[in-house]
């Protein structure tokens, strides 16, 4: 007997297949480089940090800069969670270190900056304990190279256990401060229930206990201009946005910022967010195997609905105007299921043609 089907649409290409480490990040230099992360969260990791050439994953910019140093934790990486190429020749690696999200290593979490044309860390950026707390998890960051004498990293802070947060980061004089600090647009909406593959997302162990899956603060997406920080928590479906000049202004504390937050709506549960030149916002839906589209006037469509697109992550624009991101199936991992991973591997990159190129950071 013939029934009707669930509609499917949009034209992805694989663009590779992973076989060993789950990613999470994706990001492509202004000359069509490929860098991709793969956090510590329990597979075999040999290399955090990685470039796709010819087809082969080489540890980038090194085996011994992808080798953490206990002894000297801003050395090395431990396990990285973003990254961002700028467009202007750096690529931005968060490192959380805080494998399997435990608390961060006193030192390690750092945001490092390798120079694209000689392939050499630049500089490294350290957090200090009110900045990073014991219950921080680093997971996205977006670059504005216009404001300051050098520019500002905006980062957010996905906690599991503490207050979510955006970080911003001088990349001048390295000084860091935290904003909307367990503020309600960068907290887990408590009426929020995740549910993919038609269950709901819990933590299940193999005892029988479950308990909520929530985090905090996770994608992150700026207007061209940068004028504009676009937010949303991991654990909710709306999209946030605050004008960067109210996050600098002395005059606003941070108690009062949260009521410059603009709450657009519904755009359904985001894992990564991404901006395109025309101030177009592209963003996951990990409950409906989609990529949505949000225009600059706050109207929304999907892009994409295919039944490949496991838990879209990580998403970045190339300079061959596709949308790239990793499908990762993080809705699979054992501590969703009783101890048992339902992962299946190849784990995908894709991309999907869109016709524009993303936003610059200068």
């Amino acid at each position: 007997m013939n029934a009707a089907k669930e509609n499917y649409f949009g034209k992805l290409e694989q663009v590779h297949e992973f076989y060993d480490a789950m990613p999470t990040g994706v990001s492509l230099s202004e000359t069509g480089r490929i860098f991709i992360n793969f956090p510590e969260w329990g597979d075999q990791v040999t290399a955090t940090v990685v470039e796709r050439v010819d087809g082969k994953l080489i540890p980038y910019p090194s085996q011994e800069a992808n080798t953490f140093d206990p002894q000297n934790p801003e050395n090395g990486f431990l396990s990285v969670q973003s990254i961002v190429a700028d467009g202007a020749g750096t690529l931005w690696v968060l490192d959380t270190a805080a494998p399997k999200f435990t608390v961060p290593v006193k030192g390690g979490a750092k945001l490092v900056a390798v120079d694209l044309s000689t392939n050499q860390i630049r500089k490294v950026y350290t957090f200090s304990s009110d900045v990073v707390l014991d219950s921080t998890y680093l997971n996205d960051v977006r670059i504005d190279l216009r404001r300051g004498s050098e520019g500002v990293a905006y980062i957010t802070d996905s906690s599991i256990t503490g207050p979510g947060a955006l970080i911003v980061l001088d990349l001048g004089t390295g000084d860091a401060f935290r904003i909307l600090d367990g503020a309600p647009s960068t907290a887990v909406d408590p009426a929020f229930i995740p549910k993919v593959e038609g269950e709901i997302l819990l933590n299940r162990s193999a005892d029988g206990t479950t308990s909520p899956w929530q985090v905090a603060a996770d994608g992150l997406a700026i207007s061209p201009d940068g004028k504009t920080l676009f937010f949303s928590p991991l654990s909710s479906r709306h999209l946030y946005s605050i004008e960067t000049d109210k996050i600098f202004n002395k005059e606003i504390d941070d108690h009062a910022l949260e009521a410059h937050v603009k709450d657009w709506g519904e755009k359904g549960a985001s894992d990564g967010m991404i901006t395109a030149e025309d101030g177009t916002i592209y963003a996951g839906d990990y409950e409906n195997n989609s990529i949505r589209v949000i225009h600059t006037d706050g109207t929304m469509e999907t892009l994409a609905h295919d039944p490949r697109i496991l838990w879209p992550d990580t998403l970045s624009i190339g300079p061959d105007q596709y949308l790239y991101f990793n499908a990762n199936q993080l809705q699979r991992q054992a501590s969703f299921h009783k101890g048992e991973d339902l992962r299946e591997k190849p784990y995908s990159l894709f991309r999907i043609f869109i016709g524009k190129g993303p936003a610059k950071a200068n």
